[in-house]
This record gives C-alpha cells, sequence and structure tokens, in this order.
C-alpha cells in the first residue's frame, strides 16, 4: 500500500513541474491532460477493488461467527426445554418448539416457554437451520456418538455435507 501511495505522491509532484512548465512556455492555465486524469482514475479504481475484496472477506466471515452463535443460543435453549421437558423436540416439531408449544405428538406436558426471544430465524445466508435428534434418519453422517441432538447451517454454499456447512458439535 506504501508503494502505492510513494508512487501517487511522487506523480504528483512529477505533474506540478510539468505544468509549471507548461505555463512559463506557453502562457496557459495548467491543467491535466486526458492521459494524467486516466491514470488517476485507474489508480483510484485499483484501491476501490481492494477495499471491496477485502469488506467482501469481513462479511463472509461475519456471517459464519452469526451462523456459529446462532447455533450456540439454540444449544442453551435445546438445554432449557429439556430440563422443563424431560426430552428433547422431535425432527418434526424442529427447532420451532423453542418458540411455540409444538402440538405434534408427543406434546410436551412441561412445555414453559418460549425459550428464545423471538421467533426462530434462518441463517445468515437466508435458509432455515437443520435440527436432528438422536437416531434420526437424517441425523448427519460425522456426528460424533452421544450427541442428544445435532444443528446444521448449510454455510453459503447451501449444500448439505459441503465443505461450508457449521455444525452443533464442532467450535
Amino acid at each position: 500500500m506504501n508503494r502505492v501511495f510513494g508512487f501517487i505522491k511522487t506523480y504528483y509532484s512529477y505533474l506540478k513541474t510539468k505544468n509549471k512548465k507548461r505555463m512559463q512556455y506557453d502562457g496557459i492555465d495548467g491543467g491535466f491532460t486526458f492521459v494524467e486524469t486516466l491514470a488517476v482514475l485507474i489508480v483510484t479504481a485499483l484501491l476501490a477493488s481492494q477495499a471491496g475484496l477485502a469488506a467482501n472477506r469481513i462479511i463472509k466471515r461475519a456471517k459464519t461467527l452469526s451462523a456459529k452463535n446462532q447455533i450456540e443460543t439454540f444449544k442453551l435453549a435445546l438445554n432449557t426445554y429439556y430440563i422443563d421437558c424431560g426430552s428433547f423436540p422431535t425432527d418434526e416439531q424442529g427447532l420451532m418448539a423453542l418458540w411455540e408449544k409444538p402440538v405434534l405428538y408427543p406434546v410436551p406436558e412441561g412445555w414453559s416457554g418460549p425459550y428464545m426471544d423471538r421467533k426462530i430465524p434462518s441463517d445468515p445466508w437466508g435458509k432455515p437451520y437443520g435440527y436432528f435428534r438422536q437416531g434420526s434418519a437424517m441425523m448427519p453422517t460425522g456426528t460424533p456418538d452421544g450427541l442428544d441432538y445435532a444443528i446444521v447451517c448449510l454455510g453459503e454454499d447451501g449444500i448439505f455435507g459441503g465443505d461450508n456447512d457449521i455444525v452443533s458439535w464442532k467450535e
């Protein structure tokens, strides 16, 4: 970055010197030529593109961290649900059981929710979180034995089992 600013500073000094000489010889008002203006525009475009790429990386990281934090919130709410109801929600009841009392069998008698401050949100990429209870046929492969449930965010690619999946059993 320092090279770029050094180049701009040197080029600006060159232009000032050139314009002073031009005014002495031609007796006209100094100004920038089309090529000089074009060079400045190109440098500005390069700097703006680098800033855009950096911002994109930061946004991706923020979305990933947001999904991880949301999964941690779900885990805390599920543990409270378990204490009140004696079991975790079924796959069919899903994470919505944390927001409203399930009407699907088995209806928990001890439900005293809602266990979340607001309705269950979508992940940062606009897709629903996946919830799977132990013993479910849909339980993701690679889930460690002994977990009562798994929460999955499909990540940016939106593909189950993809490289970008964010899961409840990994940090």
